[in-house]
């Protein structure tokens, strides 16, 4: 049983077509993914079936992740969790902020809920923009202590700093580290 890497040649196009999980890059069958090479001799295929298929949010998944990146009119979000289940595939959406009426949205290191919107041009679109969605767990920005809601931001229970987030409904009702 051979096994395959990322842009591996697997065979060459004289001898196979391209299969599922392959590509032709013109001169060779090569791997597409990381996994176990199978060879159809009858149907003169190569393909490669995943030994372990990474889980990705589809459009209408509600996903759990941790800020990793703010810009002006968006952040980028690591995906922690797809629909509650834990995934390890270390990918990232973004999440426009431009139509929100919040000043800060969320902050590097925020852990948010978010709704994906769609898969356009290779990354992930999502959004904020239902109540349950919006940060679930935050620190104080100026000491790092525990806050609190405060009518529709947050204060810092340790220094009493007050500052604006787009909090989702779920804030403070889950356990995070």
């Amino acid at each position: 049983m051979e096994h395959a890497l990322p842009g591996q040649k697997i065979a060459s196009i004289e001898e196979y077509e391209s299969g599922l999980n392959t590509f032709d890059d013109g001169d060779a069958v090569r791997s597409a993914v990381a996994g176990t090479v199978e060879m159809d001799g009858a149907g003169r295929t190569a393909a490669v079936s995943w030994t372990k298929r990474p889980r990705i949010a589809r459009e209408g998944d509600t996903v759990v992740g941790t800020v990793a990146a703010t810009m002006a009119f968006m952040i980028a979000v690591r995906i922690d969790y797809i629909n509650g289940e834990r995934t390890r595939a270390g990918v990232e959406c973004i999440c426009s902020t431009r139509n929100l009426r919040k000043r800060t949205l969320a902050l590097v290191g925020d852990v948010v809920s978010l709704r994906i919107l769609s898969l356009r041009n290779g990354a992930l679109h999502a959004t904020v923009g239902e109540p349950e969605l919006g940060v679930l767990f935050t620190k104080c920005r100026k000491c790092g202590q525990v806050v609190m809601p405060y009518r529709d931001a947050i204060k810092c229970k340790e220094c009493g700093w007050i500052d604006d987030r787009k909090l989702s409904s779920q804030f403070g009702k889950a356990a995070f580290a």
